[in-house]
């Protein structure tokens, strides 16, 4: 199992948009169910990647900027960034499938 690493405000910039890596953002809250059950998931498919994709947390409630920026209206949500740009979002309890089918497009 992968670990998702929280990403805020202050530190978006260095750690999605400068990334040599592809990087999975999961736009999220602690009082959100549905994204408390897709934690689990991420982190599975993150144990599989090997390093080769960055996983990381933003809780919008502490995070108001970047979750504003990005247009976070539903949560959660999963933003695939590749260069420093974002590539794609599914929102909403996702499969470890479909995930790993968007994280495949992206590498």
């Amino acid at each position: 199992m992968g670990t998702l690493t929280e990403v805020s405000d202050q530190t978006f910039q260095a750690e999605v948009i400068n990334s040599d890596k592809p990087v999975v953002v999961d736009f999220w809250a602690p009082w959100c169910m549905p994204c408390r059950m897709l934690t689990p998931v991420l982190e599975k498919v993150a144990g599989k990647t090997n390093g080769s994709v960055k996983f990381l947390k933003m809780d919008v409630d502490k995070n108001h900027s970047t979750a504003a920026q990005y247009g976070v209206m539903s949560i959660p949500s999963v933003a695939f960034f590749k260069g420093g740009q974002e590539i794609k979002r599914l929102i909403g309890v996702q499969t470890e499938k479909v995930i790993k089918a968007e994280l495949d497009k992206l590498i």
